[in-house]
């Protein structure tokens, strides 16, 4: 069976889980072809991810002569198909999205991305993200493409459901995918009732590299890690104000912050005007072994994140042993336990970061120990990315039977 993945960025620094997804899809004998809009604005570091960029089709990369190609035998040989999915688009943006160079930039997509999927015989095409990717495969499938079922991480898609058309996408798929019980829930808010059996969990997945990882020891050196694109909903400028507060008690350790994004220059002030640079180090983007390395070198992972789905570095960092402190937000809690693997503090509350950090740094190594222990055994047995791509690999069997 082949199977398209259409992403609007691949590959991508923050979308290992794709790529392991799309892996071991291919290990349980499914052919997968790569489609993506453009690859990844900065660039990738990973050897992996390089050679997923090799295997990607990319629709910002079509010659011009390509497109006209494409449009003109649509128009010429199925223009009633051709005008009458365009008529549906700019209703759909009338309806939604109100965005109607968006909309049109939208359906051309969706016309190269139909006329590369029937190429390749793609027999299904399953989306990651709810947003302008699936709308793209939706328009897709009525210029004649295959059906699709797209993957929902949140939190976008759960902020503005209503502008991107989430319901009209759900009842369009043959099957719709969130990646934790929080994920199912917000979705079958915004899905029609006879469309509520659609909605199934697939968990975001850890390959062998983290399942037969062996956890390093857990250092004396008071060292904190967090991984996460530095922007607004991951909450860094919280957990500076926290490392702000645990500096002035005279305490001392080291926040490392890896990652790099739009907030940059207002962390870098803030290091700078509450003179914390020796307590914390930007370390920008690194690659899946360099952020392996800082792992191993912390007492703890921390993200005190605002909105999420299920950050898939928190599975990372339990599945390498380390305590994680997060937040009560989206998914989180059903895979962090507070005081037993981790610990969760109200989204907001510098305070309760102050505290758990503080635990952290106070705590021993054989204390942290325990506690990773723990999370690293609760990781591996809900997010097994083999496990969790033959969920996938039924859902898509499943789908081609409805033929």
């Amino acid at each position: 069976m082949r199977i398209g993945y259409f992403i609007n960025q691949y590959p991508a620094v923050s979308h290992s889980f794709i790529r392991r997804e799309i892996l071991a899809l291919e290990s349980l004998g499914l052919q997968v072809s790569r489609f993506a809009i453009r690859p990844d604005r900065s660039e990738v570091i990973d050897n992996a991810d390089k050679i997923e960029a090799g295997k990607t089709l990319f629709i910002v990369k079509a010659s011009i002569f390509e497109v006209a190609k494409i449009i003109t035998k649509k128009v010429f040989f199925e223009p009633v198909r051709f005008f009458k999915v365009l008529l549906f688009t700019l209703r759909f943006n009338a309806r939604y999205e109100k965005n109607i160079k968006k909309s049109l930039i939208c359906f051309f997509e969706a016309c190269i991305l139909a006329s590369w999927a029937k190429k390749q015989d793609i027999q299904h095409l399953h989306v990651h993200f709810g947003t302008n990717s699936t709308t793209i495969a939706m328009i897709a499938k009525r210029l004649g493409g295959s059906h699709y079922s797209f993957t929902v991480h949140g939190p976008e898609e759960f902020d503005k459901p209503e502008t991107i058309g989430l319901n009209e996408k759900i009842r369009e798929s043959r099957f719709v995918v969130g990646i934790s019980s929080y994920g199912r829930s917000q979705l079958s808010r915004w899905a029609d009732y006879a469309d509520l059996q659609k909605i199934h969990i697939v968990h975001c997945g850890l390959d062998e590299a983290f399942i037969d990882f062996q956890p390093l020891a857990i250092p004396s050196k008071p060292r904190i890690v967090s991984v996460g694109r530095l922007c607004e909903q991951k909450g860094q400028l919280l957990l500076l104000q926290a490392a702000s507060q645990l500096a002035a008690e005279g305490i001392d350790f080291k926040l490392v912050l890896v990652g790099d994004g739009p907030m940059r220059e207002q962390i870098e002030a803030f290091i700078t005007k509450h003179n914390l640079a020796s307590y914390v180090e930007l370390m920008g983007s690194l690659s899946g072994d360099g952020v392996c390395e800082q792992m191993s070198l912390a007492r703890a992972f921390v993200l005190p994140s605002f909105a999420e789905g299920l950050p898939v570095v928190i599975m990372e960092a339990l599945a390498m042993g380390r305590p994680v402190i997060s937040t009560y937000v989206a998914g989180i809690p059903g895979l962090v336990k507070d005081g037993v693997n981790g610990w969760l503090v109200p989204a907001g509350s510098v305070d309760d970061l102050v505290s758990a950090m503080r635990k952290v740094i106070q705590a021993s190594s054989e204390e942290l120990t325990v506690i990773g222990e723990e999370g690293r055994k609760r990781v591996l047995k809900r997010h097994s990315i083999i496990t969790e791509a033959n969920k996938l690999k039924k859902l898509f069997s499943a789908s081609r039977e409805q033929e």
